[in-house]
Formats: C-alpha cells, structure tokens, sequence
C-alpha cells in the first residue's frame, strides 16, 4: 500500500470513529435525560463592549448569570458541554 491509501484510510477510521464517539455521547445524553442528571448550571461572568468615538473601548460588568450547559462531551440538545463552559466562564457582548 501507497502512503496515499494509508492516509486515505486513516481519514476514514478517524471519520468514522469520531461519528461513532458523537452517536455514543448523544445516546448517554438521552440516558441522563430519563435519569434527570443530563444538564447543570454554571455561573459565567459577563462584559459588554461598548464603542466609544475615536476607536476606544468601554468595558462593563454586567454581572453573573447562570447558564445551562450539557453533560455530555459534544455541545447536545442546543447547550454548549460543561467541561468546556467551565473552562470559559467569561462571555462578551
């Protein structure tokens, strides 16, 4: 086998495998749904943005709001997953 057919079958396993991965998180999704553990809470900080004249920027604290995040390791059901919203609790607007 060429290094061609190698790689154009190793796109295929990795293609495959993540599908596989995504169909398996959406599964447990569903599971956790019935069992009522499938989403949670965390408090993000939130700024706003607000242009000035003269190309400046005014920063402003608009305070903590909690929001809804998914168990699960891929954003599911319209929430981001919440091993990676706790990662990134600051949100800009």
């Amino acid at each position: 086998m060429s290094f061609n057919q190698w790689s154009i079958r190793g796109l295929q396993t990795l293609l495959i495998a993540a599908i596989a991965l995504y169909g398996v998180d959406w599964a447990m999704l569903h599971v956790r749904i019935k069992q009522g553990t499938a989403f949670s809470t965390i408090q993000v900080h939130q700024f706003l943005a607000t242009p000035l004249k003269g190309n400046k920027q005014e920063y402003d604290y608009d305070g903590d709001l909690p929001e809804r995040c998914s168990r699960s390791i891929f954003p599911q059901a319209g929430y981001p997953p919440c091993w990676w919203l706790s990662r990134h609790t600051t949100e800009w607007e």
